[in-house]
């Protein structure tokens, strides 16, 4: 999990315990997080791709990856993992290309001096969500193996 500026790391953690499955929660040394009873953290440099670069240069097929960056999630993609938004959105190929091309377009906008708004503020509606999507993920994941 990118867990740079992640808002839903509680949920991830309620929901993996409840599987059994190991959460690894990845973050540069800017953002502090605490070890627990299933998750590990890794800390890494504050450069700006950091923890995207761990996560890319380690995902592999069968990996659950939670990120809002849709760069990280086209590489996990390409890596036959899971990649999920922390809103409960799930990443394929039918939807990624669209989502690189309007990253492009706002990077160009804000490039030339526009303004972009950022994303809406997380609801507890966007929390329920994600937590019912990771529930579904890994219960299908159960199923397979």
């Amino acid at each position: 999990m990118d867990g740079d500026a992640c808002p839903v790391k509680h949920e991830i953690t309620v929901v993996a315990r409840a599987f059994g499955a190991p959460v690894l929660m990845v973050a540069s040394y800017d953002h502090r997080l605490q070890a627990e009873e299933g998750v590990e953290v890794i800390q890494v440099d504050r450069g700006d791709q950091s923890v995207d670069l761990y996560i890319s240069n380690r995902v592999k097929r069968g990996d659950i990856v939670i990120t809002q960056d849709f760069g990280l999630a086209t590489i996990a993609l390409a890596r036959g993992a899971i990649a999920l938004s922390n809103r409960g959105q799930q990443y394929d190929d039918s939807t990624i290309d669209f989502l690189m091309e309007r990253r492009h377009e706002l990077s160009k906008l804000r490039r030339s001096g526009g303004r972009a708004k950022g994303p809406r503020a997380m609801t507890e509606e966007d929390r329920r969500r994600f937590q019912q999507k990771l529930t579904k993920v890994l219960t299908d994941w159960q199923e397979v193996e």
